[in-house]
């Protein structure tokens, strides 16, 4: 007996209960533990800076909203649509990197486009569509790749375009983590051992030779050695956040009662959040949140692992550049605020107060939840195809 087919709206509820469900319960759990520190890290600053002490919490809660907003919006649609929207979405990144460059510096660099009562990063916008326009030309020219030296040569120019502008900002953090999910990318494509090794040698040097030719870089190195050499200038913040981190013990301080945030440490509730966490809930809490993050990407993974399964080279490309970029992110921002990398401007995904990170770190994963439903719903009409023909 044969099935009737299904409804559009019945499709998009099957697709829906087919989503990854720990990789949704990983996110949530992320988002509200962010939540929560949003409020705890900023309220001081925020009622010294605009007399309000949940001006930062509102604004985090509007990004949240939008958040779910552009959610809706991606799981309506096949992910199949990114594919044919990765090269116009890569356009309109590298313009808006372009005009970022005419904006007025803020704390020595240009990383923003105001956008009224909102600033728009343009570098967050990048990591996304740079990790879906290499993912599209990767199922293109796969078998290219394996052969010819000027099909991994191509998409290295346009991204290394990206990473020029970025240069121009300055955002060090992001040029590095744009770059490793790029090499990640193509080693997972199958790019010969010798070639990944002479790009990966050549970036490297790169990114070493740009560390060191601006004088605050290399401070910032010479202070990463030993931040207790100048705990009253250059090593101010590190020293303060490996103070919270020992402040906080085996269970912490407890919610809200950290003494870091309170104007000691700076950026206390942006790229040093995660000190002022661990401060509050000790080791403890800090072995939760990197489990969650572990979680995190270890299905998207899985999800990439099934897409492959599937054939859908664009969605396994695209969840392994995803779950790279936010393995590398999370890893950078939870060594730096500890002590164990130099310091980078970048944020805690999910965590950290920023629109335009959370946005995206947003519509990232749910992109990966998309592809999990349909990934899902595939096997699930494989299986009632089965069950019909085995009925009739």
């Amino acid at each position: 007996m044969n099935s009737r087919p299904l409804q559009p709206r019945e499709g998009f509820l099957r697709s829906l209960q087919c989503i990854d469900q720990p990789l949704l319960f990983a996110m949530l759990a992320i988002l509200t533990i962010g939540l929560v520190m949003i409020y705890s890290a900023s309220i001081s600053h925020a009622q010294v800076e605009y007399g309000d002490g949940f001006y930062y919490l509102k604004r985090h809660l509007i990004f949240l909203v939008l958040g779910m907003i552009t959610a809706a919006i991606i799981l309506a649609a096949p992910s199949r649509i990114w594919y044919r929207l990765s090269p116009p979405l890569f356009i309109v990144t590298v313009l808006l990197l372009l005009l970022v460059l005419f904006t007025p510096e803020i704390n020595g660099s240009k990383r923003w486009i105001s956008l009224g009562p909102f600033n728009l990063q343009a570098a967050e916008v990048a990591k996304f569509t740079v990790i879906l326009f290499l993912a599209g030309y990767l199922e293109r020219h796969q078998e290219q790749l394996r052969a010819e030296w000027r099909s991994v040569f191509k998409p290295l120019v346009v991204v290394g375009l990206v990473i020029i502008l970025l240069f121009f900002e300055p955002d060090y953090g992001s040029m590095v983590v744009i770059s490793a999910t790029v090499f990640c990318m193509l080693f997972i494509a199958g790019v010969a051992l010798w070639q990944f090794g002479i790009i990966s040698i050549s970036a490297a040097a790169g990114l070493f030779y740009v560390a060191i030719m601006e004088q605050y870089r290399w401070e910032r190195l010479k202070t990463f050695m030993n931040p207790w050499l100048d705990p009253g200038d250059s090593g101010y913040q590190i020293t303060n956040s490996m103070m919270a981190f020992g402040q906080g013990e085996w269970l912490g301080a407890g919610l809200g009662k950290s003494v870091q945030k309170l104007h000691y440490l700076p950026e206390a509730h942006t790229d040093f959040i995660f000190s002022i966490y661990a401060e509050e809930f000790g080791l403890v809490g800090v072995t939760l949140v990197v489990f969650l993050y572990a979680l995190l990407v270890h299905r998207i993974l899985h999800i990439a692992r099934q897409a492959m399964k599937s054939k859908d080279w664009f969605a396994t490309y695209s969840c392994i550049g995803i779950a790279m970029l936010l393995a590398m992110q999370s890893f950078i921002n939870i060594g730096v605020t500890s002590g164990l990398l130099p310091t980078k401007g970048l944020t805690l995904p999910f965590i950290s107060y920023g629109g335009s990170s959370l946005l995206v770190c947003i519509a990232m994963v749910v992109l990966v939840l998309k592809i999990s439903s349909e990934v899902g719903d595939t096997r699930e009409t494989g299986k009632r195809v089965r069950r019909d023909r085995a009925e009739m």
